[in-house]
């Protein structure tokens, strides 16, 4: 399959959103992630990825080390149970909803339009829902379609398959879902992994319902979570917060302290506009993640093109981390890592005054002093789980 991209038009909110795209950029394929690979690929397949997947069921084998007993990967196991029953129930089709396909729609959209006069009132309105429904953040952008994957694939075999979006669908709603910050500080545990799992639950069920609403309005709306495309272009676009180091969205109310979903409609939304604040100057002196992380999969240079392996897209200019390591070490601790999201400086709680004056100072020209008094501050020190536990 040829994998489209080179005759794409850049978009001019481009710029505003940090987003640098190359004369050599192509769309990614989805059969390229590292956690499709893990299935297909003899470079990254191994006896020990195969026991990482099955210690997400009943397979776990806990061990001494504290956060990765039996009880720790048993909160996360059931943290991650209303996703897998909806990612799991059309598998026999050779579709995982949410991971590798868009979420099926469970209901039909309805034959009489309600009329949308004005744009930017229906956008507020669907913020409105999707807050009702539990989401924390909500913004919305332009379909993009160089975010789209060139391909998906059937999990059946792991073929290549096209990417199953209707055509005419104008906006991306983009959900973001907080993790829970006193799990996050437990990184990296089983233990941890269940911030991970509660928030594939709550954005499945959250993004299905919003869906759900705007085809009863009697648009189309396709619920999407990993599958479809990329989400971190869409979530910036959306003016949700800027792209950093560690790969994640650095964003004023949480921090990096997120997962994301998306919703694909035709319904009439005025689109929100990129909102830069100063991240990636932070980002340009500070190497806390990629110090922080164990095999060093996250660069300390400058944003580039280069592709680091299979798993990274081509023709963008960003921090690009190197995912079979990432993986590995994955794959070797039985659980998903965030170290760097735990030491990441902008993992605070903004909804203390003391962590907003931190931001404030770290968006300004003085953002070396805000690094230095974050090293002094003992915030990113990690919490134990035995401690979690306890309450």
């Amino acid at each position: 399959m040829s994998t489209p991209g080179h005759n794409l038009p850049p978009d001019p909110l481009d710029a505003l959103a940090g987003i640098e795209v190359t004369a050599d950029f192509e769309r990614f394929r989805q059969r390229d992630d590292i956690f499709t690979r893990a299935f297909w690929d003899p470079g990254v397949r191994s006896k020990q990825t195969d026991a990482f997947f099955a210690s997400y069921r009943i397979d776990a084998t806990p061990r001494k080390g504290e956060g990765f007993q039996q009880k720790d990967f048993a909160l996360r196991n059931a943290a991650w149970l209303v996703s897998d029953i909806i990612s799991n129930r059309s598998a026999g089709e050779g579709v995982r909803e949410g991971f590798q396909a868009p979420i099926r729609a469970d209901t039909p959209v309805a034959p009489v339009q309600v009329p949308v006069g004005d744009a930017g009132q229906m956008a507020a309105e669907i913020k409105r829902v999707a807050k009702f429904f539990g989401a924390d953040l909500c913004g919305i952008t332009a379909m993009d379609p160089r975010w789209i994957y060139a391909t998906q694939v059937d999990t059946r075999d792991f073929s290549e398959a096209p990417v199953d979006l209707p055509p005419g669908l104008g906006s991306v709603i983009v959900l973001g879902h907080q993790m829970d910050a006193p799990l996050v500080q437990t990184y990296p545990s089983a233990l941890a992994g269940a911030a991970t799992g509660r928030e594939y639950s709550h954005e499945a069920a959250i993004v299905m319902q919003l869906a759900a609403f705007i085809r009863n309005m009697g648009y189309r709306a396709v619920a999407s979570m990993n599958d479809s495309g990329l989400v971190i272009p869409f979530a910036v676009k959306a003016g949700l917060g800027e792209y950093a180091r560690n790969q994640l969205v650095i964003t004023p109310e949480f921090g990096p302290r997120l997962r994301f979903s998306k919703i694909f409609t035709d319904l009439p939304l005025a689109h929100d506009a990129p909102k830069p604040l100063g991240v990636k100057a932070v980002c340009d002196i500070c190497t806390r993640c990629a110090e922080a992380c164990p095999v060093k999969a996250l660069p300390f240079a400058a944003p580039s093109a280069e592709v680091t392996g299979r798993s990274a897209i081509r023709g963008v200019v960003k921090w690009t981390s190197d995912a079979e390591k990432c993986f590995g070490y994955w794959a070797k601790l039985a659980s998903d890592c965030a170290i760097c999201l735990r030491v990441c400086p902008f993992n605070r709680d903004f909804s203390k005054r003391r962590n907003r004056l931190w931001l404030k100072l770290a968006l300004s020209p003085l953002r070396r002093l805000a690094l230095w008094l974050d090293d002094r501050s003992g915030r990113a020190k990690r919490l134990k789980p035995r401690d979690w536990w306890a309450g």
